[in-house]
């Protein structure tokens, strides 16, 4: 695979399959330098395509502060009650 800008994401899965081979190589090596430059293609392309927003650490302090942390025990018997439904339809 040549160098070269990570614009789709057929380059994108290119490069994540090229830098799986390159992951034993050696950093003072061609191909850890090879490993060195397609990271940072990816991370870019990463940036720009997968934003992901940091929870907000003061969170639970808020929720628990005003009395809601409930809400939680409700999801997670929600959730449960989908996934049992779930594994029971699988088999």
């Amino acid at each position: 695979m040549e160098i070269k800008p990570i614009r789709t994401k057929t380059d994108y899965r290119a490069a994540l399959k090229e830098i799986e081979t390159l992951m034993s190589g050696r950093a003072d090596t061609p191909e850890g330098e090879r490993l060195d430059v397609l990271v940072t293609l990816v991370e870019a392309y990463e940036k720009k395509h997968y934003r992901f927003d940091l929870p907000d650490p003061m969170l639970p302090v808020e929720v628990y502060s005003e009395g809601r942390i409930g809400e939680f025990d409700e999801a997670e018997a929600d959730l449960e009650k989908v996934l049992t439904r779930r594994k029971k339809t699988a088999h």
